[in-house]
């Protein structure tokens, strides 16, 4: 018991920020008690209807659990926590920041630094709960630049994580009818629900949506995030760890030569020309179940449009010919999309405020039966009608534009 002193002065600190209103959250790690999944437990103050409460989520490598106690169950709880399963207890409050260390073979010891949080966060659980990300419980936010280390959204940032937010929306909705199948462990198949971002550059949404598919209590799932650039995936795999996604892998390389085996969804947002053909064709040869992309610098098909007459007054202007190559390219990759078995939406993904490039096609493998004929004549059509006998995403599938063109 040579240690109970040490733990019990900071159980101290613990009660008194309780009682003043200064305490912000606990993080304790460095577990060393026989669960070895077990890679941190994160504290904070929860209103709920049965009244205010210690919410302890524990992350383990491919879940989260969480649990609420009254404040003094939960201080109790602390004691064994932080005075024998965990190297590291941090208590983080607007005052200081004040850490139980831990090490073998050594007495524990009180480290006290200056605060990094000026202000508590909010108790309110159900309004925290309803966001699709919270700033104030997202590590990776910090590591990535959005937001400050009290949680705040960096000035500059705003769209960004409204761009982040809404992305995860788009998420939840959109993989309701996939039914990502395996929210227990799947002993039958060595497949986890598999979703791969191509080109995922700072890995904002790739992050975004680890976060959610662990508090949505999916288990057996794997994340890959491809990036061309070296240094943005060594950034994305230190910030992965740091915040225990296990799950979550960073690899270097191009849309066009990554090999994908087998995949859930697949996210590509923003791949310049053709590359957003590049991963349509790789989702559709790994039988996605759901494809994402929105789609950026559409040049390919610009130089070889033939309007028909009645157009090509109008298309003399660059401006003009330039939003009709953006339409032409997106509606023909989604009636593509539609000729290969999948059911397609064409929206806007953010507001224009925040990019241009706010057009996002969402394809969704389709359990129903379709006439190929019909969706083929309507491919050739659209490609007729502008003189297009040759397209990147056309050539992949191999479907033959000017089949029946004369």
């Amino acid at each position: 018991m040579s240690d109970a002193p040490e733990v019990e002065k900071w159980l101290d600190h613990v009660r008194s920020s309780l009682e003043d209103g200064s305490f912000v959250r606990i993080t304790l790690s460095g577990c060393r008690g026989s669960d070895h999944s077990l890679k941190q437990i994160l504290v904070r103050r929860v209103k709920l209807g049965a009244g205010e409460r210690l919410s302890f989520v524990y992350r383990h490598e491919t879940r989260d659990v969480t649990k609420h106690f009254p404040h003094r169950q939960g201080v109790g709880l602390l004691r064994n926590l932080a005075g024998g399963d965990f190297r590291h207890a941090h208590l983080f409050t607007t005052r200081r920041m004040i850490e139980l260390e831990r090490r073998d073979g050594r007495h524990p010891r009180i480290i006290e630094s200056k605060p990094v949080h000026t202000t508590a966060p909010s108790m309110e659980h159900d309004r925290r709960r309803n966001r699709s990300i919270d700033p104030g419980d997202a590590p990776w936010l910090q590591g990535l630049g959005v937001t400050t280390t009290d949680g705040q959204v960096c000035k500059g940032m705003e769209a960004k994580f409204r761009q982040i937010g809404r992305f995860v929306e788009l998420l939840q909705h959109l993989l309701a009818p996939v039914k990502t199948r395996r929210v227990e462990p799947d002993t039958s198949s060595n497949h986890p629900f598999t979703l791969v971002d191509m080109g995922c550059g700072k890995g904002y949404l790739t992050f975004a949506a680890c976060d959610w598919l662990r508090r949505s209590g999916r288990f057996d799932f794997k994340i890959r995030g491809i990036e061309a650039r070296a240094e943005l995936v060594d950034l994305c795999n230190r910030v992965a760890e740091a915040s225990v996604f296990s799950q979550l892998r960073f690899e270097t390389g191009t849309i066009a030569g990554i090999q994908l085996e087998r995949v859930d969804v697949l996210v590509a947002l923003h791949a310049c020309d053709t590359a957003t053909d590049d991963a349509i064709a790789k989702g559709i040869a790994a039988n996605a179940s759901l494809i994402l992309v929105s789609p950026c610098c559409h040049k390919e098909l610009r130089p070889r449009l033939r309007p028909p007459t009645v157009l090509a007054g109008a298309l003399r202007h660059g401006i003009l010919r330039e939003r009709q190559a953006e339409f032409v390219t997106d509606a023909l990759r989604a009636a593509l999309l539609e000729w290969a078995g999948y059911d397609t939406k064409v929206f806007e993904f953010v507001s224009t405020e925040h990019t241009s490039k706010n057009l996002m096609i969402a394809a969704t493998r389709s359990p129903r039966r379709f006439d190929r004929e019909m969706s083929a004549l309507r491919v050739r059509q659209l490609a007729g009608f502008y003189g297009i006998k040759s397209q990147r995403l056309a050539n992949q599938l191999d479907f033959d534009l000017a089949a029946s063109q004369a």
